[in-house]
């Protein structure tokens, strides 16, 4: 079983950057690939990013430019950072581990974007 945990959130103000970090628990041999979602408050939860084991990454519109992915496979950990922050990536964001093709999604952890 790989439980992913996701650290690193908090508040900033706009314009600032914060760095997201997941570290999974358990065996993820077989690993295909990465992603980061986030969820608003009253809304769907949104894509944000991928990383596959290949290093390829793709990302969504409204964070390309902004946000990269990043893994350190000697750590089984993957990052998030975030740069030019805007009040609208205010949101719980998550982490997933798609090991052997079944998905794997963390607890989540809160940004803030607030003066």
């Amino acid at each position: 079983q790989v439980q992913p945990v996701e650290s690193g959130g908090g508040l900033v103000q706009p314009g600032g950057s914060l760095r997201l970090s997941c570290a999974a628990s358990g065996s993820t041999f077989g690993f295909n690939a990465n992603a980061w979602y986030r969820q608003a408050p009253g809304k769907e939860r949104e894509w944000v990013g991928t990383i596959y084991n290949v290093g390829t990454t793709r990302y969504a519109d409204s964070v390309k430019g902004r946000f990269a992915i990043s893994r350190d496979s000697a750590k089984d950990t993957v990052y998030l950072q975030m740069n030019g922050l805007k009040p609208e990536d205010t949101a719980v964001y998550y982490c997933t581990y798609t090991v052997y093709s079944r998905v794997y999604w963390g607890q989540g952890t809160q940004v803030t974007v607030s003066s």
